[in-house]
């Protein structure tokens, strides 16, 4: 298991053949990351052709902002850098998420902001002059660069998650947009290639934001007297029949059917955790935040989520220690969610929930080189 730390830009290669027994394999220090990549903030990474693929949300110099952040590949033997994956940028100055359609070459990548927009929490002013990133980046995989990109527009603050359908035969995927300037919204956007190789993109879905009294809100939103829904990830089940959307503000987990990925029909929903409504589980407990990072099992029987964005974001959102969590919900043979009033993990005081990966592959890391039959 590689863990990328994106304060640190530290890197640890965990050796969990036994699961209960992990123990450190190796750490790549933070000088080597600048020295080999002048990059920093390692954040994403995916197992892909050549090597292993790290994306990060930082370039050079101590805040982060002397060139712009990128991908780098390791040896997946060795776990020794090997270097910048980019050769042509193009205009391409922030990053956060890629995924890729491998026998088809292409990749696409998104954005966030740049370290000082992010690490001390969201810097209102730059939300507000939509400075956060609103792109979506094309590129050929294996010549390594950029072909094309999409803006979204720039009131479409933050494309953070990359889902590409599963089965290579289909050229389309999905991108979620945390917040809309103009109205609060959040959004999913289809993007899809045509045959002559050029990318388009499509709002197809939209999220409202909720009226709240704003003695309810945390200070960044009272002026709104609104909770935004926040879409801060997204996961597309492996037969690519359901999109799954987490409302981190609103405190929602949204279901999808995308079998026609151009008319998305909400297929489910539960409530838990969210910044005015704080939805109890149905065992009880408080979930504290909201639902966040999300993981889907291989079989699209289960969906997991834990309730934590990033520490400083967490802090301003939801002010005070709010306890970390993991839930479960069961998806039923024609759709719907239910959460598993079974399924609560609980982690130590002082810790937050983040990212999930599940043993033998989830949805989120695997990749299909053959056609579905």
């Amino acid at each position: 298991m590689i863990i990328p730390g994106i304060r640190s830009s530290r890197i640890y290669i965990i050796d969990v053949k036994n699961p209960l027994e992990a123990k450190i394999h190796k750490i790549i220090e933070p000088e080597e990351v600048f020295a080999k990549t002048g990059y920093s903030r390692p954040h994403t990474i995916h197992c892909g052709p050549e090597g292993i693929y790290v994306s990060t949300l930082g370039g050079a110099g101590k805040d982060g902002t002397d060139g712009p952040p990128g991908i780098f590949i390791m040896d997946c033997e060795s776990f020794e850098i090997i270097g910048r994956y980019e050769i042509e940028r193009g205009v391409q100055d922030k990053h956060y998420d890629f995924w890729w359609n491998l026998p088809r070459d292409y990749m696409v990548s998104s954005e966030w902001g740049l370290p000082p927009q992010y690490e001390n929490g969201i810097v209102a002013e730059d939300l507000l002059s939509n400075k956060y990133g609103h792109s979506i980046h094309f590129w050929n995989l294996r010549n390594r660069t950029n072909i094309q990109t999409i803006d979204l527009g720039e009131n479409h603050q933050m494309a953070l998650e990359i889902r590409p359908a599963h089965d290579p035969v289909k050229q389309y995927g999905f991108c979620g947009v945390v917040v809309d300037t103009t109205n609060l919204q959040g959004a999913i956007f289809t993007w899809w290639r045509n045959d002559d190789g050029t990318f388009e993109a499509k709002k197809t879905i939209t999220i409202d934001p909720q009226a709240a009294d704003p003695n309810d809100l945390p200070e960044l939103l009272k002026g709104f007297s609104a909770v935004p829904p926040l879409v801060t990830d997204i996961d597309l089940s492996l037969d690519d029949k359901y999109l799954y959307v987490a409302c981190w503000g609103t405190g929602e987990m949204h279901q999808y059917d995308v079998s026609d990925p151009m008319n998305p029909k909400l297929a489910g929903k539960v409530e838990v955790g969210g910044i005015v409504k704080k939805t109890k589980h149905p065992n009880g407990q408080d979930f504290g935040y909201g639902p966040q990072m999300v993981e889907i099992s291989r079989d699209g029987k289960r969906v997991y989520w834990t309730n934590s964005l990033y520490s400083t974001w967490d802090d301003q959102f939801y002010p005070g220690e709010r306890g970390a969590a993991m839930v479960k919900a069961d998806v039923g043979e024609n759709g719907g969610l239910t959460l598993d009033p079974k399924f609560w993990v609980d982690f130590p005081d002082g810790y937050r929930a983040h990212q999930i990966r599940l043993e033998g592959g989830d949805c989120s890391t695997d990749s299909f080189c053959y056609p579905s039959v």
